[in-house]
């Protein structure tokens, strides 16, 4: 045993157990062990005392914001709730610790808490927790606090996100999966009949606004909504708005299908099969975006301006979702669960890592991501993925004595840019494995199906008691290990394994006794890999080479960019395509279109693509406007405020009652154009709030698309950059432009939608 281990507990008057033998071990990876009641990580270690008390040893890193939590004991009443019993004694501690922490989390007014640090009910985050656990132990709080996310209009509430929110991040939608499990556990009518018209308004709008041509919901990546943390610099929130995450569109395939399940049950046949039908399509065109021959998974989101490509990185949260909601097809999830890299500490945000970016989204563990990702482990089958998707879950509740929010995924600290103790996702990840997995307990519109996936490893008998449904109290004991049921009996009367125990036969107090086959687990195997950081982003630019000029070719016609250390080469994209390879900094432009770069390392990892830089054909349309001091009633700052930086005779200042903005366009020849604002809209921060300016654009009176126009900085009026781009078919001639607002242009805030126009820049696209 190490020397310094043994001072440092010494001196901390720390009476360590007993090192479990060898042949105890449950997991072990080239980061900690797992064996017996204790988890070893070098010379830390932690341990379950009692099945309401968990020490540790672990040491903090010097002056960071947040100390490390040395031992937990219960300090709550927990009778109300299942009671475990396992062989093992710290999983019985670390499931005691997560009902400990959830009543710390539901506050006075009986919503649920998002952390420690984090005051309030965020949609995303309860959610989240809501389809992990907390429908089935909080079923009034998980009411109550989905409803505090619904505005006046009867829809969802996207309460956080890049750039002013909705719709720029467009995850609201998990709110109606949620909404969805609270039925399942509780088989209330009445909720359903109040969230299904939530649901339904809420999918209309985002019908008209987010979703983009190829048919994929527009936005940023749910959960990861802090914009650097997992996108390249370059990228501004409008560019956000353009993009196509992965995750967003499984949920919001799972959300459709969710709202076709309410919609069956409330007899609305034609709807459900509507809503169903929508959620197949959905499905198929993420598989067509975004699945990766070569890697066997899909890649994290599409990104770009006029063209998109493929981010190939790995993000296990959509990757879960996508198995867990069958929104991929069981090939499809198999090859995920094998394919999917998995790091020694657990299955990373995403991988591989931005290594310029400090720990937050981007390098690190988050265990309610562990969690989900286990989950889909066990629905895969993959039984040594489900035994380090626990172990990734369990190592940091032991060692730091709660359910943190994040850890570091080099060395599974807790230094990161911003942690929380007692998080709410966390600890509802932490409760679900043992009741989604381990007891195999999975909701259904009429009743329970009761399908445990117990690893060999974890092989014992385990009991939890008083488990709630539906007014009945549930004894449910799991015997054995394996994935297949050989004997199942409630009240002592057999059952068909594999079939949903109707809910009308669960009344009062029931024995549920599962007996496992007790037979080995198919073999699957596991991507493990060390946490690999890409390469640096290359920033590029366009310049003149008068060797390289001619008829046709633009003006600006040599692509450079700035050499990145350590690269093996460079990959040249045109609007979005591949034209070659090189191991230069230059290359000849001399075709109009979007021009990128991406690095690529020696052992095959690719950096970001770099911003795109175009030399196509540019059009400029001035705004009729000759403002220069804002005076809209929306905004609350002083009155008359000089504004600069804009180009022409002044601006365009546009808010609710503003009349429509038209502007004549001269266009040159036939072709596809691409729309853009020059915008201003210091409404509010680039990270937080919900003042995002959206307006529709109109060609000839005919709606070609929204604009978005992001927040980009409290008061920062003089600070312009461009919306997203809008496509359009163009004839050769004149057109009217127009910038309106229309009903579905709302946004989340109500009463702020305004914006600066400067110009709009039109460019001839391929």
């Amino acid at each position: 045993m190490n020397k310094r281990f043994l001072l440092s507990a010494a001196v901390a008057g720390v009476m360590l157990p007993a090192v479990a033998s060898a042949d105890n071990v449950i997991v072990a990876t080239d980061a900690y062990r797992w064996v017996g009641d204790s988890i070893v990580q070098g010379e830390y270690k932690a341990w379950a005392e009692s099945p309401v008390e968990i020490r540790s040893t672990y040491h903090a890193r010097p002056h960071y914001f947040m100390p490390v939590e040395q031992s937990w004991h219960l300090k709550n009443d927990i009778s109300a709730y299942p009671r475990l019993h396992s062989t093992n004694r710290l999983h019985e501690a670390i499931y005691n610790m997560g009902l400990d922490e959830m009543i710390n989390a539901v506050e006075p007014d009986t919503t649920l808490r998002t952390g420690k640090e984090w005051a309030g009910v965020w949609t995303r985050d309860v959610s989240y927790s809501i389809i992990l656990s907390m429908a089935a132990l909080q079923p009034e709080a998980s009411m109550i606090s989905l409803m505090k996310k619904v505005n006046a209009e009867g829809q969802i509430i996207q309460d956080t996100g890049s750039g002013g929110a909705w719709p720029i991040s467009t995850d609201r939608m998990i709110w109606v999966v949620a909404a969805w499990e609270v039925y399942k556990v509780t088989g209330d009518m009445d909720w359903l009949r109040k969230v299904y018209p939530i649901a339904v308004r809420s999918l209309a709008k985002d019908a008209v606004t987010v979703m983009s041509a190829d048919g994929l919901v527009k936005g940023e990546t749910s959960f990861i909504d802090w914009r650097e943390q997992s996108y390249p610099r370059w990228m501004q929130t409008a560019d956000i708005a353009q993009s196509e995450a992965m995750s967003t569109n499984v949920l919001y395939a799972a959300a459709l299908q969710a709202t076709s399940d309410m919609a069956a049950l409330l007899g609305h046949k034609k709807e459900a099969a509507e809503y169903a039908a929508e959620a197949k399509r959905l499905g198929e065109a993420i598989d067509h975006a975004f699945h990766i021959d070569d890697k066997g998974y899909w890649g994290m989101y599409r990104y770009g301006r006029d063209s998109m490509l493929l981010n190939p990185r790995a993000e296990s949260l959509g990757l879960a979702l996508a198995v867990l909601y069958d929104v991929a097809s069981p090939e499809r999830q198999r090859s995920i669960s094998e394919n999917a890299p998995v790091t020694p500490y657990g299955p990373p945000v995403f991988w591989p890592q931005i290594s310029d970016m400090p720990n937050y989204h981007n390098n690190a563990l988050w265990p309610f991501v562990a969690s989900y990702w286990t989950l889909a482990q066990a629905k895969a089958g993959n039984e040594q993925g489900v035994l380090e998707g626990i172990g990734s879950v369990y190592r940091p509740a032991a060692l730091f004595a709660t359910n943190k929010e994040n850890l570091n995924l080099d060395n599974g600290d807790i230094f990161t840019e911003l942690n929380s103790s007692n998080m709410l996702w966390s600890l509802s990840g932490n409760l679900a494995l043992t009741q989604q997995i381990l007891f195999g307990i999975h909701f259904e519109p009429n009743g329970l199906r009761i399908a445990p996936f117990v690893p060999k490893a974890l092989a014992g008998d385990r009991t939890l008691e008083n488990f709630p449904y539906r007014g009945a109290s549930l004894d449910i004991t799991v015997s054995g290990y394996g994935d297949n049921v050989a004997s199942l009996t409630l009240n002592g009367k057999k059952l068909k394994p594999g079939e949903v125990i109707p809910a009308s036969q669960l009344k009062g107090h029931c024995e549920i006794k599962v007996v496992m086959d007790n037979e080995p687990i198919r073999p699957m195997s596991l991507a493990r890999t060390p946490n690999v950081k890409a390469p640096l982003t290359p920033i590029t630019w366009l310049s003149h080479d008068p060797e390289l000029s001619g008829a046709g070719v633009p003006v600006e016609n040599r692509l450079q960019w700035n050499p990145i250390e350590y690269i093996a080469g460079y990959i040249v994209l045109r609007d979005g395509e591949e034209v070659g390879r090189t191991r230069q900094t230059t290359w000849a432009a001399v075709e109009p279109g979007e021009w990128q770069v991406i690095g690529i390392d020696g052992n095959g990892v690719q950096s970001f693509a770099s911003e795109p830089r175009s030399n196509r054909q540019r059009l400029i349309a001035e705004m009729p406007g000759e403002g220069t001091v804002l005076r809209s009633s929306e905004i609350s700052y002083r009155p008359e405020t000089p504004v600069e930086g804009f180009s022409g005779t002044g601006f365009v200042e546009v808010d609710h009652t503003s009349a429509p903005v038209n502007i004549a366009v001269d266009v040159p020849a036939d072709g596809i154009y691409t729309f853009a604002l020059r915008y201003a809209n210091g409404n509010g921060p680039v990270n937080t709030e919900n003042k995002a300016a959206i307006r529709t654009l109109a060609v000839d009176g005919s709606k070609a698309g929204t604009v978005v126009m992001p927040t980009r900085g409290v008061a920062n009026w003089n600070d312009w950059g461009l919306s997203n781009t809008v496509r359009v078919p163009l004839k050769a001639g004149r057109h009217t432009v127009t910038v309106e607002y229309r009903p579905e242009d709302e946004n989340m805030n109500l009463s702020t939608n305004h914006a600066l126009l400067d110009r709009l820049v039109i460019e001839r696209a391929k």
